[in-house]
C-alpha cells in the first residue's frame, strides 16, 4: 500500500459521505499527483464541492456527517488516524467562491494565519507577507499600500489577496472552490494565470462550473454526477474524447 499511495499527493478509495441518511458522495476513488492542477466539473449539487471540502475536513463542521472509505494525503488517512485536525489544516489552503478578506489591513490579512500559528517576529512576518503577495501576483499593485484596508481593493485583487493569505502559511495543497465565478473576465484571466504558475509549488484542486476554465487551467479533470465520479482522466481527453456518454452529454451542453 505504501508504494501505491506514495506515488500520489492525494488519494481516495471508495470514499463516501452522508448527510444524515442522504448519501452525497458514492464510493469516490481518485489519485492526484503532486504539483498538478485537478479540476472537478459537474452540475450543481453533484457532490464536487462536498468532495473538495473533504480534503480539509470542513465537512466536520456540519452535523450528522458520516464518512466511509479512505482519504489519504501524503500517505496519511486523515479520517481514520488520530490526527490533530487544526495542525493538519495548516497544510491545506482554501480559497472560496467569493473573496472574503478580513476587515483589516492588506498586511494583516496575509499575516493572519502566521500570527494564529504563533509567529511574532516582525522580520519573518514581513518576509512571508511579501513572498506570498509576490506569489499571488499582487505585490506590485499593493506594495505601497500594505497598511490600507483590504476592503478597498477591487474584487479581483481581493481574491488574489485571499490566495496570498492561504499560501502565506506554506500549505502543500491549495483547494479552490469556484475561485473566479464572481469576477470579471480580466480578473478571471489573472486568477487562471496564477493557478498555472502556482502549481510548480502547490498541488491544486479546483471546482468550477466553467468548463472552458477547467480546460484552460487543469492537467486532469473529474466529472461528477449525482454524487459519483463518473470519469477522471487527462483534461484533453475528457474534453475531446471522453469515455462515458454522460461526460460527453454534459460537456456538450445536453444537460447541467
Amino acid at each position: 500500500m505504501e508504494n501505491e499511495f506514495g506515488l500520489y499527493k492525494l488519494m481516495t478509495k471508495d470514499f463516501s459521505l452522508f448527510y444524515g441518511p442522504k448519501q452525497a458522495l458514492k464510493s469516490v476513488s481518485i489519485k492526484i499527483s503532486a504539483n498538478t492542477v485537478t479540476a472537478f466539473i459537474g452540475p450543481s449539487g453533484c457532490g464536487k464541492s462536498t468532495f473538495l471540502r473533504s480534503f480539509n475536513r470542513m465537512n466536520d463542521l456540519i452535523p450528522n456527517v458520516t464518512i466511509k472509505g479512505e482519504l489519504m494525503i501524503d500517505d496519511v488517512d486523515i479520517y481514520k488516524n488520530m490526527i490533530d485536525v487544526y495542525a493538519y489544516r495548516k497544510k491545506i489552503g482554501m480559497v472560496f467562491q467569493r473573496p472574503n478578506p478580513f476587515p483589516k489591513t492588506i498586511f494583516e490579512n496575509v499575516a493572519f494565519g502566521l500570527r494564529i500559528n504563533g509567529e511574532k517576529s516582525k522580520q519573518v512576518l514581513q518576509e512571508a507577507v511579501e513572498t506570498a503577495l509576490h506569489q499571488a501576483a499582487l505585490w506590485d499593485e499593493v506594495k505601497d499600500n500594505l497598511n490600507k484596508s483590504a476592503m478597498a481593493l477591487s474584487g479581483g485583487q481581493q481574491q488574489r489577496l485571499c490566495i496570498a493569505r492561504a499560501i502565506a502559511v506554506k500549505p502543500s495543497v491549495l483547494l479552490m472552490d469556484e475561485p473566479a465565478s464572481a469576477l470579471d473576465p480580466i480578473s478571471t484571466a489573472k486568477i487562471e494565470q496564477l493557478i498555472y504558475e502556482l502549481k510548480s509549488i502547490y498541488t491544486i484542486v479546483i471546482v468550477t462550473h466553467n468548463m472552458q476554465q477547467a480546460a484552460r487551467v487543469s492537467d486532469k479533470t473529474g466529472f461528477f454526477y449525482l454524487g459519483e465520479l463518473i470519469e477522471y482522466d487527462n483534461t484533453d481527453k475528457i474534453f475531446t474524447n471522453p469515455a462515458k456518454d454522460a461526460t460527453q452529454n454534459y460537456i456538450t451542453g445536453r444537460f447541467g
